[in-house]
């Protein structure tokens, strides 16, 4: 571990004991007990198999969104519509799971994840594109791109996918799901599903390829100084929307897995 990967972890430690302090006195000053209730959240957190299943399940969307963030950093640009991403991507693995059911399982399953992923990608890529070739703030962009998601969304549901009188959806066949009956046993019955290892398996896959990949290069270089990367004969216009589409794939790829195992 480098002097610079040594300050980042320290920085991250800190500021984690720094948020625990902070919370601690507030519940002093209002008259709780700091200890009994950190122990609480640990304990609710990992206090048996149940709740150690919930925590990672929980952890999943939560681990592919921030590293859909970190790629989209790298590149020099804070994408902050992670939540409008999201919710195409999950509306996309709904409707796929639910206009495709006859498929097999695991047809049934590769092909709603890649639509989920396909929106969100799409979604992120927007905001790139007209970063890209038009210089407009990402932030503007994707915070309105955050509401378009959200109304569009909601109307979609109500009027092409739920049934009279309701607000939501029908539930996905049992085939498309990633919960498993291994799965729930071993956790006893809780929600864990097999998202969390795709999630696992992405973080390695993002690490090589931001470490080892030419267009990995290109991204971290845009993202230290564009005009130089501009001058050393590097597309960035390409680099830029590549960046936010990966992003908004793994955002996208978030609420897929999560809709499809959880809910």
């Amino acid at each position: 571990m480098n002097k610079q990967q040594s300050s980042g972890l320290i920085i991250a430690i800190l500021s984690v004991v720094a948020g625990l302090l902070v919370g601690g006195v507030v519940m002093l000053v209002f008259g709780y007990s700091p200890i009994q209730n950190y122990s609480n959240l640990f304990n609710g957190a990992f206090g048996d198999i149940y709740s150690v299943g919930e925590t990672l399940r929980n952890a999943t969307p939560l681990i592919l969104t921030a590293l859909g963030f970190s790629i989209a950093s790298k590149a020099g640009f804070f994408n902050i519509g992670g939540s409008g991403q999201l919710l195409v991507g999950w509306f996309g693995a709904i409707v796929f799971a639910l206009h495709f059911k006859n498929l097999s399982g695991i047809l049934l399953i590769l092909g709603a994840i890649l639509a989920g992923m396909l929106l969100g990608g799409f979604w992120s890529w927007l905001a790139g594109f007209l970063r890209a070739y038009f210089g407009t703030s990402e932030v503007i962009t994707t915070i309105m791109l955050n509401y378009i998601a959200l109304y569009f969304v909601n109307f979609a549901i109500k009027r092409w996918l739920a049934p009279k009188g309701s607000d939501s959806s029908a539930n996905i066949v049992p085939k498309a799901s990633l919960r498993t009956p291994f799965l729930e046993q071993i956790t006893n019955h809780s929600t864990f599903h097999w998202g969390f290892f795709i999630a696992l398996v992405l973080v390695i896959v993002m690490w090589w390829y931001l470490k080892r990949s030419k267009t990995g290069f290109e991204i971290k270089a845009v993202g230290l100084n564009e005009q130089a990367a501009r001058y050393a004969g590097m597309n960035t216009k390409q680099a830029i929307m590549w960046a936010m589409l990966l992003s908004g794939l793994l955002a996208g790829l978030a609420r897929a897995v999560d809709g499809l195992g959880n809910y």
